[in-house]
């Protein structure tokens, strides 16, 4: 998922021999030269922004001591609103909510004995375990990576540029690891068809990274993203279930648009870019006989693309069964009622998901030989499990700061009095969305965990929104948005630094600068495109997804 806070795998950190943050002096914390000819005014203002950040964000401690320290300044918020007799009234319900302190003596034993079931209760937790369970499988198996591959191979040289974009959109299913996959994969695609291979890492790279929370598919992103947002909407209706399936239409579309904006800006602005970098020393031999044999890699083994056609009968049955076994209006997997909306596919949408990635992964792997043997899947599993890890220790510490935050009521409060200034302000929808998107943008520059972040803000915009009558679904698309565009230029996400790598494979010279103003005109064109989506669906009322309210 969008947890950059993690730190580069040391094999991606070494497909470089230059190192990225030593300068030639060898003094640490600087950024490498800049190829000549981008010492201009307006680049230099842009690497001592991109540095300011770098070095605020820096500062910042892991986003597990983050939420720590946040929960200790709540307890003393807490202890004073509590002291002061600060309280609103809900008007859902007409009920005087007032700020209780965790500096008492129940707030202490609500600490302690409530701990574990704060960190076991906590929505996004089951949701992505199972879901990561499935995808665990369709990664070890070698599925995920050969889908992607399949995304850009043979692809004539015109519709490069889209292919590879929208290839990026479908390969956020493979969360991190699309990075790690798909942009190295970029060059290679964009060089096999004539083209620089710059513009295909840095088409990779912005597609994985600014386009981070679109995708035609179900993603683990959208069952973390879900599970907070369920969260915070209980502080207004204890009820609300905000399902992965809530933003699909809108991601769906997104991704679509995305794709085209990233086409539109490459081929007009940055084709002329890369062009009019001065020219490098050639390649000596052992390099160009080492791209060559890497873009053998681009093609499939014939197992490989016999996995995958199994795989594809085998995802076409999977959905034929489920459709079927809904047409009866008894069906067990339909709701109350009959309903399809409130049916058992849609709220266990975790669970479909995660056993559709497990069979698919198991299918391609016996076709393609990488399972062997039934055990081989659960090892599966318990690899991914390993690495969700460092996740799961992060949940810890989210879970408890929410739980506080919502036993405390300084979220309700904050939400309805938050909610009143604005109605006595006059500020409608369309102003707040805009504000958010202003608000989360600024923030991602330092804080690139797109879970964290949303963990940070969704119990105050979620509940505030909701109080205008603006359902929690639209407020998570809106936070979509500012969470994903300025990845693609922060220093402070570890993949800038990992694309910057591969970057130099083809450019020596290439420092931040060469990066950051590849990425800029991209990053600042899909926050305004996405922005604009977003206000023309939610003007003409459409579903943001299954089931969500259309306002």
């Amino acid at each position: 998922m969008d947890d950059h806070y993690c730190v580069v795998d040391e094999g991606v950190r070494t497909v470089s021999s230059n190192d990225t943050t030593t300068t030639p002096d060898n003094t640490p914390g600087k950024p490498p030269p800049d190829a000549p000819g981008e010492s201009s005014a307006a680049l230099s203002a842009l690497l001592r922004v991109l540095g300011a950040v770098e070095r605020a964000g820096n500062k910042l401690p892991h986003p597990f001591w983050l939420f720590a320290i946040l929960s200790a300044f709540l307890a003393l918020i807490s202890w004073g609103l509590a002291t002061a007799d600060v309280s609103a009234v809900d008007p859902a319900g007409d009920k005087t909510v007032a700020v209780r302190s965790l500096i008492s003596v129940d707030g202490v034993r609500s600490m302690i004995s409530d701990a574990i079931t704060n960190y076991a209760t906590f929505p996004p937790l089951g949701t992505i375990l199972v879901v990561m369970l499935g995808v665990a499988v369709a990664d070890r198996s070698g599925l995920l990576a050969a889908m992607l591959r399949a995304g850009v191979a043979r692809v004539p040289a015109r519709w490069m540029t889209f292919a590879l974009a929208f290839t990026a959109m479908v390969a956020h299913i493979a969360s991190d690891a699309a990075y790690v996959a798909l942009v190295p994969l970029g060059g290679l695609a964009f060089r096999a068809v004539g083209r620089s291979p710059l513009l295909g890492i840095v088409v990779a790279f912005v597609g994985v990274s600014a386009g981070y929370d679109a995708s035609p598919l179900i993603t683990p992103m959208d069952a973390v993203l879900s599970g907070l947002t369920t969260a915070a909407a209980h502080t207004v209706d204890p009820g609300y279930v905000v399902t992965p399936l809530s933003n699909y239409f809108f991601s769906l579309a997104s991704s679509v648009v995305l794709a085209a904006v990233i086409t539109f800006v490459t081929e007009k602005v940055l084709v002329k870019r890369v062009a009019a970098l001065p020219p490098e020393p050639e390649e000596t031999d052992g390099e160009a006989t080492a791209n060559t044999t890497e873009e053998v890699e681009l093609a499939l083994a014939p197992e490989e693309r016999r996995g995958l056609r199994r795989a594809t009968v085998a995802l076409v049955g999977y959905l034929a069964v489920i459709v079927v076994a809904m047409i009866p209006t008894g069906s067990p997997l339909r709701g109350e009622g009959g309903s399809i909306v409130e049916s058992p596919v849609l709220s266990g949408i975790a669970v479909v998901l995660g056993l559709l990635f497990a069979l698919l992964g198991a299918v391609y792997g016996r076709a393609a030989g990488t399972v062997r043997s039934g055990r081989d899947l659960p090892d599966f599993m318990a690899q991914g499990m390993r690495e969700m890890a460092p996740i799961l220790v992060l949940f810890f510490a989210i879970s408890q700061f929410l739980a506080y935050f919502k036993w405390t009521g300084v979220g309700q409060v904050l939400a309805i009095r938050g909610a009143d200034l604005l109605k006595d302000l006059g500020v409608t929808g369309p102003v707040a969305f805009l504000g958010i998107v202003v608000v989360c943008t600024v923030i991602n520059l330092a804080m690139t965990s797109g879970s964290a972040m949303w963990a940070l803000v969704a119990p105050v915009f979620v509940p505030m929104l909701m109080l205008l009558h603006i359902p929690p679904e639209a407020t998570q698309a809106v936070y979509r948005i500012a969470d994903s565009c300025t990845n693609a230029i922060t220093p402070m996400s570890a993949y800038f630094v990992m694309a910057l790598g591969f970057l130099q494979r083809y450019r020596r010279s290439a420092g931040i600068g060469t990066l950051a103003s590849l990425t800029l005109p991209l990053s600042v064109a899909m926050l305004v495109a996405w922005t604009l989506l977003f206000y023309v669906w939610w003007a003409l009322g459409i579903p943001l997804g299954p089931g969500a309210p259309v306002r």
